[in-house]
């Protein structure tokens, strides 16, 4: 079970409104700080952000010694003892004076990376938030709390990651409430039309949504996150203000840095063919675009034939000619290519569907039949995996 960010921005909000801590669950990468910072945009309140794997055992609080006779308390009979009282972190001082200063606003406290400080530092941490409290220090009740860790190994649906964290303690699990998250790439995508996330990132994971995030447990190289996605939107910018031919040399490399090489390479192809991409019309119509299919980037090749499939005018799948040339090129996908191909047909059953079948039943063993069993046998791959 888990959630996307959209749903997030309502359910954390309700944790917190309950007077809970919501302890949200995800990738790295995956958007955390970034909700974060919305749910308190909504709320109205004030933001502030403690990074737990940077901080050290006394980092919140530290002993400091008494800094005049007063500080020392004499007693009859075991001698003269030092009252001594504790010096607090730069950002527990700023949200003491932010309550005090703003009374009716509350106050979020984001502890990010929860689970990847030390032991040390999360039993430090540990009154603060079950208790409330930092030694002698009580929270403001303005103030609210929320966790995000990335996950381990321990918890359901997450067998596979191998993140440096220390397995959260069971006084925390009992007392926060865990929220995964999940991507979601329409959620993304009409973000990212919003947020001046470059045209050709938008373009390329419309054409492959499951590449917004990829968790593979075989690869240990880099693998694509939403936020890797931003950071590369922001250099293609900066790309594309260069001559073609520097373009040429620093695509690959330079996609792949956030990426990885497989979906890095794919997506700097992509970037490359544009202004030089087959049409649809060249497609079904010219012998000679059937060659220029083949060299072409694999997603052009999945975008053209998701259109050819939409196109009702010119080759439709029902007729033979149409199925004929249509298999041969869905040869040249790779099988997540045809995959991806088959589901955008899957979601035409009147327009291409019935008609194949209606074709099919017609001509039990030409090239629409043939064709017709083929996507469904594509459509249940992933079922047997």
């Amino acid at each position: 079970m888990a959630l996307t960010y959209q749903q997030l921005l309502t359910a954390v909000p309700l944790v917190l409104r309950a007077g809970n801590v919501p302890n949200i669950v995800g990738d790295a990468g995956i958007g955390k700080s970034a909700l974060v910072g919305d749910v308190a945009s909504r709320l109205g309140a004030h933001l502030f952000t403690t990074v737990v794997s940077l901080n050290e055992k006394g980092d919140l609080a530290i002993p400091v010694p008494p800094l005049t006779s007063d500080s020392f308390v004499e007693t009859q009979h075991y001698g003269r003892l030092a009252n001594v009282q504790f010096g607090y972190s730069e950002t527990l001082i700023r949200i003491i004076k932010d309550a005090e200063a703003h009374p009716e606003t509350p106050i979020i406290w984001f502890l990010d990376e929860f689970n990847r400080g030390t032991a040390a530092v999360q039993s430090e941490l540990m009154n603060l938030v079950l208790q409330r409290r930092i030694n002698a220090l009580r929270l403001p009740d303005t103030v609210m709390i929320v966790i995000a860790e990335n996950p381990d190994s321990t918890m359901a649906g997450f067998g596979d990651r191998e993140y440096a964290v220390a397995a959260a303690d069971a006084a925390i699990k009992d007392r926060t409430v865990r929220l995964v998250m999940t991507t979601s790439t329409a959620e993304w995508l009409a973000w990212a039309r919003g947020a001046k996330i470059n045209q050709l990132v938008i373009d390329y994971l419309t054409t492959y949504p499951e590449r917004l995030a990829v968790h593979d447990p075989d690869n240990l190289d880099l693998q694509p996150t939403p936020r890797a996605w931003e950071r590369v939107s922001n250099n293609l910018d900066q790309l594309q203000q260069l001559p073609a031919d520097v373009q040429a040399e620093l695509a690959a490399d330079l996609f792949s840095g956030d990426l990885g090489t497989e979906v890095g390479v794919s997506f700097a192809q992509f970037v490359l063919a544009q202004g030089k991409q087959l049409t649809l019309e060249a497609l079904q119509t010219k012998a000679a675009s059937r060659e220029d299919f083949a060299g072409a980037d694999e997603a052009t090749k999945v975008r053209l034939l998701r259109e050819w499939a939409a196109d009702d005018n010119r080759a439709p799948l029902s007729t033979e000619s149409g199925a004929r040339d249509f298999s041969t090129l869905l040869d040249q996908v790779s099988p997540d290519g045809q995959f991806a191909v088959v589901q955008s047909i899957g979601d035409q059953l009147e327009q291409v569907i019935q008609p194949m079948y209606e074709a099919a039943k017609e001509v039990p063993t030409g090239a629409v039949a043939k064709l017709y069993r083929r996507l469904a046998e594509v459509a249940t791959r992933g079922d047997r995996h």
